[in-house]
This record gives structure tokens, C-alpha cells and sequence, in this order.
């Protein structure tokens, strides 16, 4: 059984309500001035100060909050990345977890104003990041806009659906667990009965071209997928894979890879 979200008393959804669910997709750069200015010319995007400090920004599209960018620490040894973060209850229980089902935690968790991150791996080596604490003011308007939506790409779905469902409690009778499917050779993660992600096979480790090794892959969907990889490319991306009209995925100036997928008419 699943329940609707529950709010703080200052009205503010908590991690607690949607644990093991996608709250958030964000990206640690070398540069947020550049990053900004090549993400507001491509994608359209204009930001505004998170509450995480004036290192981190939050990009809006038409006034909705769609994703985090924010400069990384010097002392940080974290590749520049477009990484998807999941809610849990406990941080510490939870990178215990990822530890001992022989995952890696990178860095934290690391407390903050509003809660305690951290970055992890999984163990075929594709990064995600978890948060425990109050999730973005107008998180119910982003799930609900779905700005963005998450695909992992790995050596084998059904195996990385245990991982993570060890992990983040899915598919249990907890109230708030996201539901598990299986489709074909795809995982699908439902929250709430909203498609969050989805895991896919056929990622190999030790493939040269990291596009195609295990990764969470960010996409956004765009009205225009051609339009928009053309403007990123003439401020600075690179084009990794277009499929016309349908999705592009591409590098950003700072090698961040991300995904444009088409909008449907209805979205």
C-alpha cells in the first residue's frame, strides 16, 4: 500500500514520506557561472540560489523547478556528472546497506542546512546520490511536471533491481515503497503509480566509450529534441547520439552527459 506524501510542519515535504523514490537530479560542475550560461542557451533554463548555499542553483523552466547545479568542491575527486538522488530515511543506515551488498560510497554522508547526502555507486560502478531531510520547496510541482526522468543502463536489470531494492526498500508492504515491474527485459519503478525509472540491460564495464557502460542516464523531455541539441552544440556541447525527433543525448562543455528526449503532445 502506498500513501501520499506527508509534510513538515513548515509545510515542506520530508524524504521520510517518499523514501526509496527519485527526488531530485542534479549536477556537480567545475564552473557554475559556464554551466548556467550553457544550460539557460540550450535547454532555455534560468536559475535561482537553492538553500544549500551560493554554490548551488536551481534551474527553472517556465518558472518550475527542474534540476540542481552546483559547483564542486576543489578538494572533491568526483567526476563532472549528471546525477539522480534518491530519498531515503536514514543515511547512515543507508550507505551501511550499500556497503554491504558491495556498492561505494563516495563521499558523506555530508550534513547540510536542510539534510545529509551522499554519493554512492552501485556495483557495476554507476553513480547515484541519496538525501535524507527536507526535499525541494515545490517538490509535489516538480514529481508532478516531471521535468526529468531516469534510466539505468547495466550489465543486468533484474540483478540491479535487487541491489537497489535491498537498498531503498522497494517493492515491500511499507507504506510510501515504490512498486517494482518487470516489462519485457526492462525493471519499471513506479511511485505512487507515476513510471520514475526505469533499469535496462546491456551496459558493458569495460566499454571505451562511456555512454554505453553502466550509468544512471538523466533525460529531459524537450518540444523540440532537434532544436535543442543544435543550440547546445553551438554553445559548446558535443552530440554523442541523435535519434531525429526522437532524443539526443550529448556532453556538455564540462563533460557532463545528459539526454533530450521528445515531449508528447499530452505532456
Amino acid at each position: 500500500m502506498n500513501t501520499k506524501p506527508t509534510a513538515t510542519a513548515s509545510g515542506v515535504t520530508s524524504s521520510s514520506s517518499v523514501f526509496g523514490a527519485p527526488c531530485w537530479v542534479s549536477l556537480m560542475t567545475r564552473d557554475l557561472r559556464a554551466a548556467q550560461d550553457f544550460y539557460g542557451a540550450a535547454m532555455g533554463w534560468e536559475f535561482r540560489r537553492a538553500r544549500l548555499g551560493e554554490q548551488f542553483s536551481v534551474a527553472l523552466e517556465d518558472g518550475r523547478p527542474v534540476a540542481g547545479i552546483g559547483a564542486l568542491a576543489s578538494a572533491l575527486q568526483v567526476a563532472v556528472a549528471w546525477t539522480p538522488y534518491f530519498a531515503v530515511q536514514d543515511a547512515d543506515r543507508t550507505t551501511a546497506r550499500i556497503r554491504e551488498r558491495s556498492g561505494t560510497v563516495a563521499v558523506g554522508p555530508v550534513g547540510f542546512v536542510v539534510g545529509r547526502g551522499a554519493l554512492a555507486a552501485d556495483r557495476d560502478g554507476a553513480v547515484f546520490g541519496i538525501w535524507e531531510g527536507q526535499l525541494l520547496s515545490g517538490w509535489e510541482m516538480w514529481r508532478a511536471a516531471a521535468p526529468a526522468w531516469l534510466r539505468l543502463r547495466t550489465r543486468d536489470a533484474f540483478e540491479a533491481a535487487i541491489f537497489y531494492g535491498e537498498v531503498f526498500d522497494w517493492a515491500t508492504d511499507r507504506p510510501g515503497s515504490c512498486d517494482v515491474e518487470y516489462e519485457a527485459d526492462e525493471v519499471v519503478l513506479r511511485s505512487e503509480g507515476h513510471v520514475v525509472a526505469r533499469l535496462s540491460s546491456g551496459a558493458l564495464e569495460a566499454a571505451p566509450d562511456p555512454a554505453i557502460r553502466p550509468r544512471w542516464e538523466v533525460h529531459f523531455p524537450v518540444r523540440d529534441v532537434d532544436g535543442r541539441a543544435a543550440a547546445a552544440q553551438r554553445h559548446g556541447g558535443t552530440l554523442v547520439h541523435h535519434e531525429p525527433g526522437a532524443q539526443a543525448t550529448l556532453r556538455d562543455p564540462d563533460g557532463g552527459l545528459f539526454t533530450i528526449t521528445a515531449r508528447t503532445v499530452t505532456e
